[in-house]
């Protein structure tokens, strides 16, 4: 049976909460379609990088990182009233281009293959 330690619990309980903040509580016009796709959580709980992937153009993706970012505290607060926790991990938004990456490798095997 695997255990899981703290960190990946609270990585989980973040990760789920800040997701419905931004899908349904933001109200920044400037945030797109944001998908949250990873935390990570330090040893310590004391810091969290929320890694989101963000559809749109170069534009659109700056415009939602800096929304995203402009509303950390809000998130915060929120995420506090929610989870309880000894300490509220300071939050950090990383965009996440591994959806990106995929589609443009699912473009070059869709090529190859209709080479070969």
């Amino acid at each position: 049976m695997k255990r899981f330690n703290r960190s990946d619990r609270v990585s989980h309980l973040i990760h789920r909460e800040v997701s419905e903040i931004i899908d349904h509580e933001l109200r920044d016009e400037r945030i797109g379609m944001v998908t949250v796709t990873g935390v990570d959580v330090s040893k310590d709980l004391r810091n969290a990088k929320i890694y989101v992937s963000i559809l749109g153009t170069e534009n659109d993706i700056k415009d939602s990182m800096k929304a995203l970012n402009a509303a950390t505290g809000f998130i915060r607060t929120t995420l506090g009233s929610r989870v309880i926790l000894k300490y509220l991990p300071t939050i950090s938004f990383q965009h996440d281009t591994s959806t990106i990456n995929g589609m443009h490798i699912d473009k070059l095997l869709e090529k190859i293959k209709k080479e070969t």
